[in-house]
């Protein structure tokens, strides 16, 4: 589609430049008169099944853009008007979203996902008009090569060079992998007020992924398509597949059903994980239990690779077979961190001393001694909130908050020694 298209054109005025899309656009008269006044017979409606067919057809090449007119009827809908959404920016066709009596955080999610404009119905006068003059402008400001402000932006990274990976692997079921990620993310994302880093959390746990729960955030469709074909996908692409918590942290979440693990290859994830770096100073991925075929990338780049456990027997059998394993490959085991979770307190003489032969028994090191955050964890969980908000007294928090310091610290140091 031509970027320069003008919107009604004399010589063609049959030409469809433009869609309603509702699920009932009579709900919606005055959109229609408005697209009337403004486009003449150069205009359109479609469903949301039709516009997701013809959206993906050759004649939808002309359209400039479309108007998604939603009510709270269509709030359930959420995760397929972002597909449309994406559908059409893929495109570059643009999105006015005309909502009735939605709620804000509807309206605040489909716009974070790449809508263009919005309006409030009952329409006011020449709001139509405005937005398609918007439209006008980015149009002509795309085919003279001018940068708009309203275009998508790109984050700009504020410790320099390329976002640091850190990477969560639980070597036994149920050893707080997840609540680690999702906590550590969260606290990085909040770490300095002025200059707070931007943070990218990825569950890579295809099949049983519990971060969307643990934030209590919706799992979209387009996951999918991108583990498959993320070679194909571009930075503005990446950013649509992500959801947001709290207006400071970005995730792409695991699919919403089960997966295999080897559906995403590793070009697949190292093509993830450069647009990750391009858009966030932080990713910080959730790993699945099971070793992969992509396992093995994701250690080559991540700047540190956390290993949970606990002090019991599974996991350190476990934990030795997972050395052994690496070791085998000649991965780099420095890279390797040990998170010890639910680690004695204190007092807990006993219980240091087990953690030290455990650490000799597997000629590691455990630096890091996470204590048991208790019942607040799993309320945490269930409410779809970090620690920080929930409970942020806890001593598991306050241990997370302080190894997201001591990062965040190193990370400043070595950008600051680059300059």
């Amino acid at each position: 589609m031509s970027s320069g298209l003008a919107l009604q054109s004399e010589s063609e005025p049959s030409a469809i430049v433009a869609c309603t899309v509702s699920r009932n656009v009579h709900r919606f008269d005055l959109l229609i008169e408005d697209m009337e006044a403004e486009l003449g017979e150069g205009w359109g409606d479609l469903g949301f099944d039709e516009a997701r067919a013809f959206l993906g057809q050759p004649e939808a090449d002309e359209l400039v853009f479309i108007a998604l007119a939603i009510t709270t009827d269509d709030e359930a809908d959420v995760g397929m008007l972002g597909e449309l959404i994406r559908t059409a920016k893929l495109r570059g066709t643009r999105v006015i979203i005309v909502a009735d009596s939605v709620s804000p955080g509807t309206l605040h999610q489909l716009l974070k996902l790449g809508a263009d404009d919005f309006l409030p119905y009952p329409l006011s006068d020449g709001a139509l008009h405005d937005a398609v003059e918007r439209i006008r402008k980015l149009a002509a400001d795309a085919a003279a090569g001018t940068p708009s402000a309203e275009g998508p932006v790109t984050a700009k990274p504020t410790m320099g060079g390329k976002g640091a990976i850190f990477a969560v692997q639980n070597l036994a079921g149920g050893t707080g992998a997840t609540t680690l990620a999702v906590n550590l993310a969260w606290e990085l994302a909040n770490i300095d007020k002025k200059k707070a880093p931007s943070v990218c959390l990825i569950d890579f746990d295809l099949q049983f992924g519990t971060v969307a729960t643990y934030l209590d955030l919706p799992r979209r469709e387009i996951v999918l398509e991108f583990l498959q074909e993320a070679e194909t996908m571009d930075v503005d692409s990446f950013r649509q597949a992500l959801v947001t918590y709290g207006d400071k942290l970005s995730v792409f979440t695991s699919p919403p059903e089960i997966v295999p693990l080897d559906i995403m290859s590793a070009n697949e994830l190292n093509a993830i994980l450069d647009l990750a770096q391009q858009c966030f100073d932080i990713v910080i991925v959730e790993m699945p239990r099971t070793l992969v075929v992509w396992s093995e990338a994701v250690l080559n780049r991540a700047d540190i690779f956390f290993a949970t456990l606990e002090l019991d027997l599974r996991s350190a059998q476990d934990a030795m077979r997972f050395i052994k394993a690496l070791r085998a490959e000649d991965l780099p085991l420095e890279k390797i961190q040990y998170v010890m979770n639910r680690a004695p307190g204190g007092m807990d003489l006993t219980g240091k001393s087990r953690v030290k032969k455990l650490a000799e028994s597997l000629s590691v090191e455990i630096k890091t001694l996470l204590p048991d955050g208790g019942k607040a964890v799993q309320e945490a969980g269930d409410n779809g909130q970090p620690l920080a908000e929930a409970a942020r007294k806890n001593p598991l928090r306050k241990e997370i908050a302080k190894l997201a310091l001591g990062l965040h610290q190193a990370m400043s140091a070595d950008a600051t020694a680059a300059k």
